[in-house]
């Protein structure tokens, strides 16, 4: 490797003052302490408690919907979300290849098959033209409900993925989903706090799926949470996810098969100290992004992914693209033996081998990105 790529390399170690920066760091002080304290002096520390509460309501008005429902962890919050929104077993569910292999799984939970698309260069998430245009070629309306022609199979549903952060193109996504009697289901785990056209994501679907698992924005250690506008739909989920358990004084009596899913009180307590802390976050995630442009200007074959247009994205995780005069791994090998985590993007789910036989349309460009894409150390940088 050249001298450009470790100057830059020192200059990401100097950013953070450390010798090994890694990829993302959670973020914690004396408010996190205080409200997990509480919490543990109260003795509600499972999934009863004053916090849940406290941060399913807090989570509703920060993401600007009705209804918020804290579980696990994010994939069983998009699991229960594709179940109470509809999905079958044997329904095919459309949603990007480019994505971690949860979107998939909580699909296949439902015994549900995933069907991936490709993505568009400006977002990294599902492209709604090239869906399209898949679609057509695909599918066929019988009954008001779309089949693919090839399978035989209903699909039921749209799930996007808001790649690291960054809002995919969702207007012409709702028009086609409607268009097409498809149900719009948000796969929000990296997006908390991003904007599309002054709107948090999450919220454009009937329902949504938010992941706070220790790398991610904000953490509640593990967990995830539910978002909907639809009261009955919450409520379903809330009770699906605390194992179908009719509400009683004493008698234990579950109406349907349910989950172990909610959200403990002590991870809740966590997640109130957090979500305080979003606005800053977001802040000093929005100066990192400005220092990086910088640094990535003095590296030729190399830019950086910004949000774009009409989003405002939380830059979850900041991205390298490289031209194809870089080998990826070979800058992997670099920045990592230098004392900077970097990670290449997922595996494309197309080519795992539980998933290699699923239904897919043409994945050219996702294919281009899978070599060019590296993620690189993200952790909110603090104020000198």
């Amino acid at each position: 490797m050249n001298e450009q790529w470790d100057n830059f390399a020192n200059e990401i170690k100097g950013l953070y003052k450390k010798d090994f920066v890694p990829l993302h760091e959670p973020t914690f002080n004396e408010l996190e302490i205080d409200y997990v304290t509480d919490c543990v002096k109260s003795g509600w520390v499972s999934s009863v408690g004053k916090y849940v509460d406290r941060f399913e309501q807090e989570l509703a008005e920060f993401t600007g919907v009705k209804r918020a429902v804290a579980v696990v962890n994010g994939t069983a919050a998009l699991q229960v979300a594709l179940k109470v929104a509809g999905v079958q077993a044997g329904d095919e569910v459309f949603m990007p290849s480019l994505t971690f292999i949860a979107t998939a799984n909580a699909a296949s939970y439902l015994q549900a098959i995933p069907h991936f698309v490709d993505v568009g260069e400006e977002t990294l998430g599902l492209d709604p033209i090239k869906l399209e245009e898949h679609i057509q070629q695909i599918g066929e309306i019988r009954n008001g409900k779309l089949v693919n022609k090839e399978t035989g199979r209903i699909i039921s549903a749209v799930v996007p993925m808001h790649t690291f952060g960054h809002p995919v193109d969702l207007d012409p996504l709702v028009e086609l989903c409607e268009r097409y009697n498809l149900t719009l289901v948000e796969d929000a785990a990296e997006s908390l706090g991003s904007y599309y056209k002054g709107k948090h994501t999450g919220s454009f679907g009937l329902v949504s799926a938010l992941s706070f698992n220790g790398n991610k924005i904000m953490t509640t250690g593990g967990g995830g949470a539910i978002l909907t506008n639809d009261d009955n739909l919450a409520d379903y989920a809330k009770h699906i996810t605390t194992t179908a358990k009719v509400p009683h004084k004493w008698a234990y009596k579950h109406d349907e098969i349910g989950y172990n899913y909610r959200m403990p009180n002590l991870n809740a307590a966590l997640g109130c100290a957090q979500l305080e802390k979003m606005p800053l976050f977001i802040e000093q995630k929005r100066r990192l992004t400005k220092i990086y442009e910088a640094l990535v200007n003095n590296v030729d074959g190399v830019s950086l992914f910004k949000e774009p247009v009409h989003t405002k994205g939380n830059y979850w995780l900041q991205t390298l693209v490289l031209e194809e005069q870089h080998h990826r791994d070979t800058v992997l090998d670099f920045l990592n033996n230098h004392g900077v985590m970097s990670r290449p993007i997922w595996t494309p789910l197309h080519k795992l081998a539980s998933y290699k036989t699923m239904p897919k349309g043409n994945l050219d460009y996702m294919t281009s990105l899978e070599n060019r894409i590296i993620n690189i150390p993200s952790t909110p940088l603090k104020a000198k």
